[in-house]
């Protein structure tokens, strides 16, 4: 049974999304501010957590940051509507997903399945002897199966949103992909949230992000994956 943690001062909210999960199967602790939920994060780990951002005593930003610190752990944020700038703060500090107040408790369980789907997929999948080769692009190494990536031999740490993009990426080398395009196969909710994916990607592995080589900018559409040249390796399969 997989552990949601849901952290939210208002014990109405909590309440409700803490029945809707539990009714979907999950276990659910609760937790009413950002230093409760640090402690019982790391006392007993979820496997994911849904977290407001406007807590008493640490905003959610500092909390989504402190519990991440022992190692990826996906995150949904719960933020007032409109309030763009903390839904792209939120995304940069590596939360996953974010649903906007009011919300329909019955979409945040299927954002919550979903992101621990994608979140479980590496311990599933990854032990499969059949599982789909390699993707790789020059010192890139995307694997689809355990949903792990590596630059020059070295593991990345991405979140699920990010490594969903780049394996779009590979797969698509060379084609224009729109910031409206559905890339994870929900929407995006707004432009902006893509904006900062691409950026942490690129952070994460371009030789000099505000240079980009690999993600480059097509002005007017979107963004598109240019695999290296031929001598510096190739976009292909493999084990």
């Amino acid at each position: 049974m997989k552990r949601v943690l849901v952290v939210d001062d208002d014990p109405t909210v909590s309440e409700v999304v803490a029945g809707y999960l539990d009714r979907a199967g999950f276990a659910v602790d609760v937790a009413p501010d950002g230093h409760t939920a640090v402690a019982r994060a790391a006392s007993l780990p979820p496997d994911l957590v849904v977290l407001d951002l406007m807590l008493p005593g640490m905003h959610g930003l500092e909390v989504c940051r402190r519990i991440r610190t022992a190692g990826p752990l996906p995150v949904i944020m719960l933020t007032a509507r409109g309030d763009e700038e903390d839904r792209v703060l939120g995304l940069e500090v590596g939360a996953d997903d974010y649903v906007t107040k009011p919300f329909s408790p019955r979409e945040l369980v299927l954002r919550v399945e979903s992101v621990l789907r994608r979140a479980g997929a590496a311990t599933a999948a990854g032990r499969d002897a059949g599982a789909e080769p390699w993707l790789r692009a020059g010192l890139l190494t995307v694997d689809p199966a355990g949903r792990r990536a590596t630059r020059n031999g070295a593991e990345l740490a991405l979140t699920i949103r990010e490594f969903d993009l780049l394996e779009y990426f590979v797969r698509h080398a060379g084609q224009a992909t729109s910031r409206e395009q559905r890339v994870w196969g929900w929407e995006f909710g707004d432009l902006s949230t893509v904006t900062v994916h691409v950026r942490r990607l690129r952070e994460k592995v371009e030789d000099d992000p505000a240079h980009p080589c690999l993600i480059s900018t097509v002005w007017g559409v979107g963004y598109r994956f240019d695999p290296p040249q031929p001598n510096e390796g190739g976009v292909g399969h493999g084990r």
